[in-house]
């Protein structure tokens, strides 16, 4: 996302950051259509041969989640999810903090591809003091998987942040995963977050002018590891086409993340959110 011509304004904050969510929204509308366009073209050139179906199940709920990455005040924003299957093969399990992503490779439970996210900004309001801002950062990147199994999974991501805080983050988990087809499935998992040192100082970094207008010690954290997390996710059928998803998310914040002034003084190293939604399944018939 274009960030550049986002207005540095005050008053305009909230508007900003509305608009930042409907983009974020179009674009995985957009992601979404060519995973499905990806799963429906090979179907349709079959479709002469033999006929086929593609399953559509998109969701819509709500999540509580931080303010900005440090924050110990949190913000309510949509929840969206979209899954595509084909014919009668169950939908695929993924966990909630997945980045939007394609899997252009997938073989023998090895999947990899492009991915998107979106990193939401912290304003000088949001934090009390004039410590800079960070705007809100489109991130793209790769991500690689193995899947051992239907029951476990090892996962790893790569984001490179575009405008916003310029840096570089990932993570590496995995996950047990406990489902019955498309009648239930739960997930949970350890997550381990590094970022770029650029990443940090953007949000955990006090630079000298800030440290003169805002009274917090100058501060310049490095790269590596900068929290520890743990996150579940559900999706349970209702019946009717009807289905409910949700997750479930705890991270800590640890090393010079930690360490840092604006956490010690004006945030939390506590990370909670979670989200709930429902979504409703469509059958497409080639």
């Amino acid at each position: 996302m274009m960030v550049a011509f986002l207005s540095d304004s005050p008053d305009q904050s909230g508007c900003n950051q509305r608009f930042a969510i409907a983009v974020w929204a179009v674009m995985k509308s957009i992601l979404a259509l060519a995973g499905f366009a990806a799963a429906v073209l090979p179907i349709a050139e079959a479709s002469a041969q033999s006929a086929g179906t593609v399953r559509v199940r998109p969701g819509l709920g709500v999540q509580i989640r931080p303010d900005y990455v440090g924050a110990d005040t949190s913000e309510w924003v949509p929840y969206f999810k979209f899954s595509v299957a084909r014919d009668d093969r169950p939908f695929s399990v993924g966990a909630p903090d997945d980045s939007f992503g394609i899997g252009l490779i997938s073989s023998h439970g090895f999947s990899a591809g492009p991915i998107a996210a979106i990193a939401s900004s912290r304003k000088e309001s949001d934090v009390g003091v004039p410590i800079g801002k960070v705007p809100t950062t489109f991130e793209a990147g790769a991500f690689v998987q193995h899947e051992f199994g239907e029951s476990f999974r090892l996962r790893g991501e790569v984001r490179k942040g575009i405008g916003g805080h310029d840096g570089v983050v990932g993570s590496v988990g995995a996950d047990h995963i406990w489902r019955d087809g498309d009648k239930y499935a739960f997930t949970i998992g350890p997550r381990l977050l590094f970022s770029s040192g650029r990443y940090q100082r953007a949000y955990f970094g006090v630079s000298p002018e800030a440290s003169l207008a805002s009274g917090l010690e100058p501060y310049r954290p490095g790269s590596g590891l900068h929290a520890i997390a743990a996150t579940s996710g559900m999706q349970y059928s209702l019946g009717g086409g009807w289905g409910m998803f949700g997750f479930a998310r705890y991270e800590r914040l640890v090393g010079d993340a930690r360490k840092s002034p604006i956490i010690r003084e004006l945030g939390s190293p506590n990370q909670i959110s979670a989200g709930i939604g429902l979504n409703r399944t469509f059958t497409i018939r080639l």
